[in-house]
């Protein structure tokens, strides 16, 4: 009797662990794979290259000398630090744009006009009026930098 219940027993455990017939059921399916995101910021930048741009405000046609100033930097860098970094970053697009590289995407004289008076460069200037669509309209606060004040972090994101 033993060797009976045995033999029923594998019997048993050998068909239940038999393969699986799985039903495949016709319609919808949904698979939920993570796609990377592209990170470098100046691919998804929508808004066009315009180094002929000066945009609205005192500075025009600036040009800057070839060595950095680093003292002028350093100034720049500290009220980066205390104003920008909340919006800015150097190489990640936050709630304004990434800023390295940003001479290579707009002049000198916009980059400043933009710093000084980011008010009247929303209102005024293509640029950046399309940014601030890009940007889901937000809005850069004027910080009533003094000229100084510009030059100086206008000099500082040459160093990014």
């Amino acid at each position: 009797m033993k060797k009976l219940l045995s033999v029923l027993a594998i019997g048993a455990l050998l068909t239940s662990c038999g393969e699986k017939k799985e039903e495949k059921k016709e319609g919808f399916e949904m698979n939920r794979t993570k796609t990377e995101a592209k990170t470098t910021e100046a691919v998804s930048e929508g808004v066009p290259v315009d180094m002929d741009n000066d945009g609205v405000g005192p500075y025009k046609d600036v040009t800057f000398p070839d060595e950095i100033d680093a003292e002028l930097a350093a100034a720049g860098e500290a009220k980066y630090s205390a104003i920008c970094i909340a919006c800015h970053a150097a190489e990640k697009r936050m709630i304004g744009p990434a800023l390295k590289g940003v001479y290579e995407r707009r002049s000198p004289a916009w980059v400043m006009n933009m710093i000084i008076a980011p008010d009247k460069m929303l209102k005024e200037d293509p640029i950046a009026k399309a940014l601030l669509k890009e940007y889901n309209n937000a809005i850069m606060l004027n910080q009533n930098l003094t000229e100084d004040e510009t030059r100086a972090v206008a000099e500082y994101l040459r160093t990014l």
